[in-house]
């Protein structure tokens, strides 16, 4: 059987991280969804940039877009919004049967507005409005600001892909701004069936950053090198259980609400001497959604091990954390010192792209 098909009977959505005309127009995606139960779709201004940079789709539309007297970001809006009702359309059989669990798009606001909780909320209310979709994602970074603008967003019904975390603090941080907005949303006489969230860690940019600590360190260090973005999934699961399916959100459950999904992200393997699937095949559960890059969803399909693993050896993964700890690792401020590059990283691609779509 396709390794993504098992992946999927074992509770995990499968999403492509990746959105393009080029998959649209020549049926990529649809043949994804179709034949490898691809059951989402996430973005960021780094894959926008790439898709309209090197994509002949968007020639004809982005020369007639530049004759109309409206701002670069608006272009670009005009651009991808259409990309992602696409996408959308094609995965809403699969929202609707699903009964809202899956089949979603994700669309972030401007990484400008990572420190503006005012601007966020704004952006992703004009955002869901423009895809009109019901299964459509807004992107939110997992800030400070970040956290007040969820916390609202999801209070009004929107629904959010928590993106740029890195650590187990986030994790926490972004669950509990889930669960207040889950509380507004109710007080206020909304429908907390309607909403859905997933919390999207990445995960190998945090063993790039730890492998160099520990590379500097030599010695028994060496012996954690590609350990600590596994580990931190691990334990972020289990926190995920305790939190969503113990006796603190039982009432909020009994109302209809969903549980907050982690999503594993940043799931492409960057050193060479690591498994292609190494933040793939250690990582497969129920309730979780792992998104992946397309040469790393080609390797699961090629040659992917499926086992029901998430929650397997929990207590090694403890011992990986202690174990930086120990070496005066500080695993909070490594999650800060990421999101804090991914945000750069982010507004770099954002920035290229508004070069693309100015006059």
């Amino acid at each position: 059987m396709n390794p993504l098909l098992q992946v999927r009977e074992q509770g995990q959505q499968i999403w492509l991280d990746n959105l393009s005309r080029t998959l649209l127009n020549e049926g990529h995606l649809a043949r994804f969804i179709a034949e490898d139960g691809v059951a989402g779709v996430t973005t960021n201004p780094a894959i926008f940039y790439k898709a309209i940079s090197g994509g002949r789709y968007y020639e004809d539309d982005l020369a007639a877009l530049k004759r109309q007297p409206i701002s670069a970001e608006a272009r670009y809006e005009a651009l991808v919004i259409p990309d992602v009702q696409r996408a959308c359309d094609l995965l809403l059989p699969l929202h609707r049967e699903s009964k809202g669990n899956a089949g979603y798009v994700s669309l972030e606001v401007s990484p400008a507005l990572a420190d503006d909780a005012d601007g966020t909320l704004e952006a992703g209310l004009r955002l869901k409005a423009a895809v009109a979709r019901p299964n459509v994602l807004i992107k939110v970074p997992a800030t400070a600001a970040g956290l007040k603008a969820i916390e609202r967003l999801i209070g009004a019904g929107v629904s959010v892909n928590v993106t740029l975390m890195f650590s187990l603090a986030h994790v926490d941080a972004v669950a509990a701004a889930y669960v207040r907005g889950l509380e507004r949303l109710h007080a206020g006489g909304g429908d907390v069936s309607a909403v859905m969230s997933v919390a999207s860690l990445f995960l190998s940019r945090v063993d790039t950053l730890i492998d160099k600590q520990l590379d500097e360190l030599g010695g028994k260090a060496l012996d954690l090198r590609g350990k600590a973005a596994v580990a931190t999934a691990r334990l972020a699961y289990q926190r995920y259980r305790a939190r969503f399916h113990g006796p603190d959100f039982a009432a909020l459950q009994a109302t209809g609400a969903r549980p907050q999904i982690m999503l594993w992200a940043s799931t492409g393997t960057k050193n060479p001497a690591y498994s292609d699937l190494l933040y793939v095949e250690p990582l497969i559960g129920p309730e979780t959604v792992n998104t992946l890059p397309d040469a790393t969803l080609d390797a699961l399909r090629d040659h992917g091990k499926v086992g029901n693993t998430l929650e397997q050896d929990i207590d090694l993964a403890q011992a990986a954390m202690d174990g930086l700890a120990a070496l005066s690792i500080d695993m909070t401020e490594v999650g800060e010192k990421l999101q804090a590059d991914g945000l750069r990283q982010f507004e770099d691609a954002f920035a290229k792209l508004l070069e693309l779509t100015a006059d």
